[in-house]
């Protein structure tokens, strides 16, 4: 998390999305296969982490979220390689709230956007015959959200971006209401209602009109769900948690989380360089507000 490094995927305000739902939607082999591949996606071991998607893709072909889980995995290895979520990129009001000052460009943002389009369609086209289907809206929310990272934070077309956010916003709470158990959404959820309560009152005031509301202390308890009782994101919510945490001033939580990162992904070295960061000085490295 220092440097130019992340720990995690986007201001996801929305990843958000990415990921999985819970093992109740996939047999215990499926599971196994998408839970290796976003193990291995925490530990940054990108192109592993694909291989194990791609392997899904391949014996499950019609299920949507072996695409999902493919798009989650070039977009996390993107924002890693911006810098996106780290301390110096969270804490920071203009990148966080402006996007990457001078994105790089390259192969696998073409890879990903690719990858995001074919699993909402194979969503869409699931809903609209099944339009309850609580696999199918899942993937739909992540995929319209980690689309709405994607565009705030490297494309920098913001309106789109609060659309799509919108959109992914409507699609967790029905996800919810068919299966109140799909915890991982509570990530898009609370992502979005942290980072759109983190902006200027005026701008809240206008965005309202669109039907596009925030909340920061209720982000923080919908991502403490998520953190607590999610399944494949349940990672990615400590990660987005411990930074609200860090712009929240609360050090301890944050570094609760972090310590329970580090011990669930030791490979991981960004988890241990904050950790010593945190007790050095009880601040995040690189603050910057």
């Amino acid at each position: 998390m220092t440097g130019s490094r992340s720990v995690g995927s986007s201001a996801a305000i929305l990843l958000i999305a990415l990921m999985g739902c819970g093992p109740a939607l996939a047999a215990p082999r499926q599971a196994a296969t998408l839970q290796a591949g976003f193990t291995e996606m925490y530990e940054l071991r990108f192109s592993t982490a694909r291989a194990s998607f791609d392997s899904y893709i391949q014996e499950h072909p019609k299920d949507p979220m072996g695409e999902a889980s493919l798009a989650a995995g070039y977009l996390f290895e993107e924002f890693n390689k911006q810098g996106i979520l780290t301390p110096a990129f969270f804490l920071n009001d203009k990148k966080l709230l402006g996007g990457v000052p001078n994105p790089q460009h390259d192969a696998a943002q073409a890879d990903f956007l690719q990858v995001d389009d074919k699993a909402r369609e194979m969503a869409e086209a699931i809903l609209k015959t099944s339009p309850r289907d609580p696999n199918a809206l899942l993937v739909l929310t992540l995929a319209n959200g980690m689309q709405a990272d994607y565009d705030a934070l490297i494309a920098k077309q913001h309106i789109s971006s609060l659309l799509l956010l919108r959109q992914t916003q409507q699609s967790a709470r029905l996800l919810l209401l068919v299966n109140p158990n799909a915890n991982d959404a509570y990530l898009a959820l609370g992502a979005a209602n942290y980072i759109i309560g983190c902006l200027p009152s005026y701008k809240r005031f206008f965005l309202s009109f669109a039907g596009i509301q925030g909340n920061r202390a209720l982000g923080m308890q919908q991502l403490k769900l998520a953190s607590e009782s999610g399944h494949y994101l349940k990672p990615f919510a400590k990660v987005l948690l411990a930074l609200a945490a860090l712009r929240e001033r609360q050090p301890r939580l944050a570094r609760s989380l972090l310590g329970q990162l580090h011990q669930e992904f030791p490979q991981n070295p960004e988890f241990t360089q904050e950790l010593a960061n945190l007790d050095r000085s009880g601040e995040p490295a690189n603050l910057s507000r």
